[in-house]
């Protein structure tokens, strides 16, 4: 099959669908995209590079960005590319024009959120409504994703969670299919040692671990860092170890020079020598941590599920997660799992030193982690559904032609 994917950032959510696709020789696999990341190659795909001048979420910059996308497709139709179907991720701008330079291609959106001031993201923790501007602001960056809603054939949302903050009259057009783990790579490694290139904890009887794109508040950085004075004082021997980087992914950015890391590090005194902060690491590094911990704490507020929860139950982490929404639809208190109100963060830490205490008590709790991963995002499980809608659309696209074969794509 011809197939277009579509992400500013090289893979992302797509990479295990490139990954398989691209194995097959008779397969033409195109990936547009702002961020070629040419250190990573997958075998069979090709990449096509617009050019983002525009990194902001403005309805004018998704705009540009949206108009860079389609002279790349509008090239790639001049040359005979013809795609069976164009996967893409909305909420960039990137899928803006998809069915204008394509109108006769299945296009299957990747829906991941809906920004609204009325949803629970936006309100979570706040004691003052959100602003007009704020409202203003949301509303713009949702112009984008209500377009491709429109325009798609059909969406995909990874979790029920976050198709349900979608407007109800779009729910027909979504199906939720998350896009799996890999619990062949991620998995328990009894008795794992942590020695990382500047870090060797290989004596650390125990180990807290903590792993963010960014530190920032949605994410619970300030309540993660304000819990480990009473973590470590409890627990002489324990070592916390945060992997990520001192920036802000979502929601609001703070003044220039500072950081949500500058700012809990000056407010709460860490011991240097217990409480270790490291880069984003490789992915065998980063399951070395996973595999390492004896208590992973995963702290969101009601927004995106992280791919790093999932993948800690199935390494058979003990997980410490706090009690919202996206994390209750996986996680169940005591039983393959630990819940915490977000805001707690001397509850956060009593769980958390509890978890510790009683180890042996936990054993369950871990096992019934990674059976939850293996049984409902597997990712051989989660590709088979989501090529099923692939080649249903492009079946079905193919059938309407004056010359389709019927079940071309089987």
């Amino acid at each position: 099959m011809n197939l277009i994917f579509i992400h500013p950032n090289f893979p992302a959510q797509f990479r295990s669908m490139a990954e398989h696709l691209g194995r097959h020789p008779d397969n033409d696999i195109r990936f547009v995209t702002a961020n070629p990341r040419p250190e990573w190659e997958i075998k069979g795909v090709k990449k096509e590079v617009f050019k983002d001048e525009a990194p902001a979420q403005t309805l004018a910059a998704m705009q540009h960005r949206g108009e860079a996308v389609a002279k790349v497709l509008l090239n790639l139709r001049k040359q005979g590319f013809k795609p069976d179907i164009i996967v893409g991720a909305s909420g960039w701008g990137s899928t803006f024009f998809v069915k204008d330079v394509f109108p006769e291609v299945p296009f299957l959106g990747y829906f991941e959120w809906y920004y609204d001031a009325r949803l629970p993201n936006a309100r979570f923790g706040r004691k003052e409504p959100v602003t007009l501007g704020g409202r203003m602001e949301l509303r713009e960056r949702s112009q984008g994703i209500l377009s491709d809603l429109a325009s798609c054939d059909h969406g995909l949302c990874p979790t029920g969670w976050q198709k349900a903050q979608f407007p109800k009259e779009f729910h027909p057009k979504l199906s939720v299919v998350h896009e799996g783990i890999n619990t062949a790579y991620f998995k328990p490694e009894p008795g794992k040692k942590l020695v990382l290139p500047d870090l060797d904890l290989s004596d650390a009887k125990e180990i807290v671990t903590y792993t963010a794109r960014g530190f920032e508040p949605y994410r619970g950085f300030p309540q993660f860092i304000e819990s480990i004075p009473k973590i470590l004082e409890r627990r002489p021997n324990a070592h916390v170890v945060i992997v990520g980087q001192d920036r802000i992914c979502y929601g609001p950015k703070l003044p220039e020079g500072q950081t949500y890391k500058k700012i809990m590090t000056e407010k709460v005194a860490l011991d240097p020598e217990r409480v270790h902060f490291i880069e984003p690491l490789p992915y065998g590094k980063y399951l070395e941590v996973l595999q390492a911990s004896t208590v992973h704490v995963y702290l969101t507020v009601p927004f995106v599920l992280s791919w790093s929860l999932l993948e800690a139950m199935a390494c058979g982490c003990l997980v410490v997660a706090s009690d919202t929404q996206p994390v209750k639809e996986v996680i169940q208190d005591g039983v393959n799992g630990v819940l915490t109100p977000f805001f707690d963060t001397k509850k956060l830490a009593e769980k958390v030193t509890a978890c510790l205490e009683y180890p042996s008590f936990m054993d369950k709790i871990r096992e019934n982690a990674r059976q939850t991963v293996e049984s409902r995002y597997h990712q051989e499980k989660m590709l088979k559904e989501l090529f099923r809608i692939v080649f249903g659309l492009a079946n079905a696209n193919l059938q309407k032609a004056p010359n389709g074969t019927k079940d071309r794509f089987g």
